[in-house]
């Protein structure tokens, strides 16, 4: 597949961005790179390589749930621009 400077200044269009005849060769021309070395990357045998989620061997770092003290509402609402009882008051956004 080959990108042309018409389909940049398309996709350019869809994105509401304008851009010079210079940006649009020069886009292309780096799309047009990228696809070649995606062509490269399907040219690999990968049949022994299993699906990853990550390329690094990570597992997920989680705290203690430690019980404490929640924030008392008077101290939450000491900002508030307005407040009704204990809760924030926001203008109604849902018809």
């Amino acid at each position: 597949m080959n990108i042309s400077k018409d389909t940049v200044k398309y996709v350019a269009n869809l994105a509401r961005m304008e851009l010079s005849e210079k940006e649009l060769e020069k886009f292309a021309g780096q799309l047009n790179d990228i696809l070649g070395y995606i062509d490269q990357l399907k040219e690999l045998d990968i049949s022994n390589v299993s699906p990853t989620a990550h390329v690094l061997r990570i597992k997920n770092v989680k705290r203690k749930d430690v019980l404490k003290p929640s924030l008392d509402p008077k101290k939450a609402l000491q900002n508030a621009p307005q407040k009704e009882g204990t809760s924030f008051k926001v203008p109604k956004v849902i018809e």
